[in-house]
């Protein structure tokens, strides 16, 4: 009987149900280095939108209506602060989405900051922002990515 590591082990569980055409999560195992690196980006990208949407109502870090296109701020109800409040709340969200459920969190996630370079690509004077939140958007992508091995699919109503 040949002794396997657990990287062998979860990824022949993987492999195992990507030809019978199931989901399967690999175990859990923090010696694991992709394992390692799925619970750090998890962290990251539940704590960082958190925090990040949290100041959109404080604004301690900087005044987020600055980052606003005017373009958007011109077609968004009410003020530019006032936008960013519901951009805080989405943030908010977003994070708690992907400490809950990163599997799909982190499409959020990278779906938002695809908002965010679009805005500031389209506002002269912010491209390093933008170029910033690009590789927070493949970021996001990866975790989505190895969250489709470590957060099992939602089942619902199948038994």
């Amino acid at each position: 009987m040949a002794v396997t590591t657990p990287q062998q082990h979860a990824s022949s569980l993987v492999d195992a149900a990507s030809q019978r055409g199931t989901a399967a999560t690999a175990k859990i195992d923090w010696r694991d280095p992709r394992y390692q690196a799925f619970a750090l980006m998890r962290l990251a990208f539940t704590v960082a939108p958190i925090a990040f949407g949290l100041d959109k109502f404080f604004d301690v870090m900087v005044h987020w209506p600055n980052y606003l296109a005017p373009w958007i701020n011109d077609i968004a109800p009410g003020t530019g602060q006032q936008f960013m409040y519901f951009v805080g709340a989405t943030e908010i969200l977003a994070g708690v989405i992907v400490a809950v459920k990163p599997r799909y969190g982190a499409y959020v996630v990278a779906g938002w900051l695809a908002g965010s370079i679009f805005n500031l690509l389209t506002y002269s004077g912010f491209y390093d922002i933008s170029l910033r939140d690009f590789g927070l958007m493949l970021g996001a992508l990866t975790l989505a990515r190895l969250a489709s091995v470590y957060d099992p699919p939602l089942q619902l109503g199948r038994r």
